[in-house]
């Protein structure tokens, strides 16, 4: 973790990673289109917001791209790391959200982000992952996402996927719910193990790897029928998304905590949310299979092995 670390080519790969996102999206909908806008700060930093809503099949999307230059981390990014409290710093991320309008299209999310430290010997570490979140579930869908995100894991060894798959579902688990957000993916923070450049590599292939893992699952059911009752179920499943983002996700806090635009941080919430007093779907329903097949821990691919 010493010697000088370049932030540079990170922030050059992951400028291309949301343009690359943006038109696969754009591509998919077929007619909707990202709206961009750029703030440079003063301290050198960079925000390029992009946010796509009302599309045919993206109901909202938001891909932002951030450079911080900060001259203290924020306590969401020293909760592991106590000892670099009031450090300076570079961030540098990549994060994406969609919002399918079909319920039957999962919602997605991927963030791959870099943190140095600066003002001392200088620290730095890699975080981030995707992960699944569906309404209906399909298991030829969450075996897909699940391979892709092994493969992503290579340039780190076998022992990885397994082990960020665990992260993952520890993770984006809603504790006052007692019930996961979706069927997990890749979770991984404070990551420096193997060299820098190693680091690089696998940030790379993640961010790689989120388009071949879910445009296909999109295409695949983006024409899928459904009426009132399969939106209903959606806009209910996705008050678990919104209550995840703003009680416990450590992104949202981060964007907070270091003054960041809110109209940035909040974009990846839902565009419609609906909550239900003491719901639960009836016993035999498709509803009622996600609950019971799909959102809970499961090794996707030794069952399907």
């Amino acid at each position: 973790m010493s010697g000088c670390v370049d932030i540079a080519p990170v922030r050059a790969y992951l400028l291309e990673l949301q343009d690359r996102v943006c038109a696969a999206l754009e591509a998919e909908d077929g007619g909707a289109r990202f709206r961009e806008q750029c703030f440079a700060s003063e301290t050198g930093g960079l925000a390029r917001p992009r946010v796509l809503e009302g599309g045919a099949v993206i109901e909202k999307s938001a891909v932002h791209f951030t450079h911080t230059v900060g001259r203290a981390l924020p306590a969401a990014a020293t909760e592991r790391r106590p000892e670099l409290a009031g450090r300076a710093y570079e961030a540098a991320s990549v994060s994406a959200i969609v919002h399918p309008r079909n319920p039957y299209v999962p919602t997605s999310h991927l963030n791959v982000r870099c943190f140095v430290a600066r003002g001392g010997e200088p620290v730095w570490w890699f975080g981030g992952g995707f992960d699944l979140t569906p309404y209906y579930g399909f298991e030829e869908d969450a075996v897909h996402w699940h391979r892709c995100a092994r493969e992503a894991c290579a340039p780190l060894g076998p022992d990885a996927y397994p082990r960020f798959k665990k992260w993952c579902d520890e993770y984006f688990h809603l504790p006052h719910r007692s019930e996961p957000r979706g069927i997990g993916g890749l979770f991984f923070d404070d990551l420096d193990e193997a060299g820098f450049e190693r680091c690089c590599a696998f940030q790379r292939s993640v961010g790689d790897h989120y388009l071949a893992a879910y445009i296909p699952i999109m295409q695949r059911r983006k024409a899928t029928p459904y009426g009132d009752r399969e939106r209903e179920f959606q806009l209910y499943r996705r008050s678990r998304y919104a209550e995840f983002n703003l009680l416990h996700d450590r992104g949202t806090r981060f964007g907070l905590q270091s003054g960041g635009r809110v109209e940035s941080i909040l974009a990846s919430m839902p565009p419609l949310v609906a909550w239900r007093y003491d719901w639960h779907p009836e016993p035999g329903t498709p509803e009622a299979r996600l609950y019971s097949e799909f959102l809970r821990p499961r090794d996707w691919l030794a069952e399907a092995d």
